[in-house]
């Protein structure tokens, strides 16, 4: 093949060539298209409400009550819930530290936290009706405080202490699990269950009989 016809035929190739490193170009190398992304330092954004970093969860008993519901395997009513939101250590020291002792606390961060009971339990002896109460605390260096109130549907830091409807002091005591998360759940017991609440290196239980 003489140099002619060689210089030739790349001429004819030469657009297709470029057309190709173009393309590849434009599909891993565009920042226009990188920059488009919704995707900010691998965060999502939300466009209607930031992401909160204490997210809200709830606890019933029985436990895992709507999976069995959903499973047909119990077609009674729940005896209770809790709903609350989490807040996280994050290197902080809570009791006595951002939680100071003899102060009023949410039990929780944001709303206010919220225990419903579907049918009458008893707790210490006092009979507590069906319905939703707030539910916060006060937390001692040797007990807490578990109050139920009747100003639902609050902020957990607006605490309306004139709707307080019974007052609880339960012991506390050292976990041997450092909770990094708020945790509140309930744990059956011969009489019912305990509402056991733990954060940090302490946890409480709060005995429920029905």
């Amino acid at each position: 093949m003489t140099m002619k016809k060689i210089i030739h035929i790349l001429l004819l190739c030469s657009p297709f060539l470029f057309s190709c490193g173009h393309r590849g170009e434009t599909a891993s190398g565009d920042t226009t298209k990188k920059n488009d992304s919704p995707f900010v330092n691998k965060q999502p954004i939300n466009p209607y409400v930031d992401v909160d970093v204490s997210p809200m969860d709830m606890s019933y008993f029985p436990v895992d009550y709507p999976k069995l519901k959903m499973a047909d395997s119990i077609n009674t009513p729940p005896v209770m819930r809790v709903i609350y939101s989490r807040p996280h250590k994050a290197g902080r020291k809570i009791f006595g530290g951002l939680q100071k002792f003899g102060e009023p606390w949410r039990l929780g961060a944001n709303e206010a936290t919220e225990i419903e009971f579907f049918k009458p339990v008893t707790i210490q002896s006092k009979k507590i009706n069906p319905g939703r109460y707030v539910l916060y605390c006060i937390p001692y260096e040797t007990k807490w405080t578990i109050i139920l109130n009747n100003s639902i549907y609050t902020w957990g830091l607006k605490i309306d202490s004139t709707k307080d409807l019974v007052h609880f002091d339960i012991p506390i005591q050292k976990s041997a699990v450092d909770f990094e998360y708020l945790t509140i759940l309930f744990k059956k017991t011969n009489t019912g269950a305990e509402l056991v609440m733990a954060w940090d290196d302490i946890e409480a239980r709060l005995p429920i009989n029905f």
